[in-house]
């Protein structure tokens, strides 16, 4: 089982060791991100696209740690667009796009040879180009030949296209937003750049691991082989965020999905090898009672072996740990993981109704059974705030957690050997 070094994450001078290209500091300009943002937009005349007839379709064109973009415009776009705005990894480009549909293209460094590729068609169809790069890029170059609109990913400082999140999507919404497929104001997008502050200033290196809430969530990770689970569409969106940024940045694959369709999916996991003692449903206790051995057992009455909650299953696990504390690591085998089932939670409607009622008993009902099969559960509510804003501080929490997570088991969250070799091999 992997080992987190809880001291690790508190010693400032071997986290700037770790963390070789200021990953954390990346994360910290979050906030900044979205304000130069919006002002590279401008100078780069993002407001024009409000002077030009509303697209007949957007697709949007993203790949790596840049892809979350398409699926935050998709999100925010879906209950009110006109129009329909779809995802593309690659070529080939839908055989129906052409100059009455828009293409929008994100890549960080503008070289990326999906969104490239894609752009460069889009633009010899006719259609319309919206893009998001670096400036003296192929991917400007290709934008500017097109007479379409280029935006710049300036200075703020930033390791990867994991931690430019903010500088690659700020522009796609206001763009979004000038074309009628959503409603985001400026003043949101500003209150987006004011809460990335106050979770860079709550999730800061120099802050503690008993009260820095992304260290606490990374040490209760660690030890797990972790589920994300959204409760809606929004948080689902930060789910699969949260499961890239596991898997890339600490190395730890980690299962995703969205309530109310995933719900059966994650739940049938609770029965697997991961939970309770040994995978078998609380309430079967053969096995235990022979691992109990000369432990006197005929004083126990019968619902001490029906009742998941009885004292019998305190004692076989070990309070609201899932595990057996009695096991032998030598007769029974080594201890396997145990599952962890991380809930991103949105905030509480302020207006609730019977949908949001609904789903509150679903989230509720999926939570019980994980805790009940043994499943260490973690949970993590937005705060208030509009859409975006709520889509930020889960964004925040998960990028901030899977760096320490990283960190915390002895790696680098931005220097990964295998991947180098994987492009040393394909270039």
């Amino acid at each position: 089982m992997p080992y987190i070094d809880e001291a690790l994450l508190n010693d400032q001078d071997e986290l700037g060791r770790k963390d070789s290209r200021g990953t954390l500091r990346a994360l910290a300009s979050a906030g900044a991100q979205v304000r130069e943002a919006l002002t590279l937009g401008h100078d780069a005349g993002i407001e024009r696209l409000a002077q030009q007839d509303r697209p007949r379709s957007v697709l949007v064109a993203a790949i790596g740690g840049s892809a979350i973009v398409a699926d935050v415009l998709e999100l925010l776009a879906e209950p009110g667009s006109p129009v329909p705005v779809q995802a593309r990894r690659n070529l080939p480009l839908p055989g129906w796009v052409g100059p009455l549909d828009l293409v929008v293209a994100v890549s960080l460094s503008g070289r990326a040879p999906g969104p490239l590729a894609v752009a460069a068609e889009a633009a010899r169809r006719g259609a319309s180009l919206l893009t998001v790069g670096a400036d003296e890029s192929p991917l400007a170059e290709v934008c500017r030949r097109a007479r379409g609109i280029h935006v710049g990913t300036g200075q703020t400082a930033r390791a990867s296209s994991r931690t430019a999140l903010w500088t690659l999507l700020t522009p796609v919404l206001v763009g979004a937003g000038h074309l009628g497929l959503l409603d985001a104001p400026e003043r949101s997008l500003e209150a987006v750049a004011d809460r990335l502050d106050e979770r860079a200033e709550d999730f800061r290196p120099s802050s503690e691991a008993f009260i820095n809430p992304a260290k606490l969530l990374a040490v209760q990770l660690a030890e797990t082989v972790p589920v994300v689970l959204g409760d809606g569409s929004l948080s689902g969106v930060a789910a699969a965020r949260a499961s890239s940024m596991l898997a890339r940045t600490a190395r730890i694959p980690a299962l995703c999905g969205e309530l109310p369709d995933a719900a059966s999916g994650i739940v049938a996991c609770f029965d697997g090898p991961f939970t309770g003692i040994a995978g078998r449903r609380p309430g079967t206790y053969d096995n235990a009672r022979i691992r109990l051995g000369d432990i006197d057992t005929s004083a126990w009455e019968p619902h001490h072996f029906a009742e998941p909650e009885g004292e019998l299953m305190e004692r076989a696990r070990g309070p609201e740990s899932g595990r057996d504390i009695f096991a032998d690591p030598y007769l029974d085998g080594p201890t396997p993981p145990q599952l962890g089932l991380l809930m991103l939670r949105d905030a509480e409607p302020e207006q609730p109704d019977e949908a949001s009622a609904d789903s509150e008993r679903l989230t509720e009902a999926v939570l019980t059974t994980a805790r009940d099969a043994g499943v260490k559960v973690m949970e993590v509510r937005a705060g208030p705030g509009d859409q975006v804003v709520r889509l930020a501080d889960h964004m925040a929490m998960v990028d901030f957690t899977a760096t320490y997570l990283a960190i915390g088991l002895g790696l680098d969250p931005s220097v990964s050997p295998h991947v180098a070799d994987l492009r040393d091999r394909t270039s």
